[in-house]
């Protein structure tokens, strides 16, 4: 998976983790075992609380990108 967003204005109503659980059942379906996804710092925490584990962290220049990874197959 490479990316989510969710619009700062609709953030909190559940949006994100419907969508990532969209993803994770079709992932799921088509007998995918694990997702991945770069996170910036305040989404580190969104996906913590979806099951995500830390991975790595990468560096872009001065960005910083978490590779977040749940299994879930």
């Amino acid at each position: 998976m490479r990316t989510v967003f969710v619009s700062p204005i609709a953030q909190g109503r559940g949006i994100g983790r419907r969508l990532m659980q969209t993803v994770e059942a079709a992932a799921f379906a088509n007998g995918i075992k694990a997702l991945q996804v770069p996170a910036s710092l305040t989404a580190r925490n969104f996906y913590t609380r979806l099951g995500y584990n830390e991975v790595r962290e990468v560096l872009f220049g001065k960005e910083r990108t978490f590779v977040m990874e749940k299994q879930i197959g």
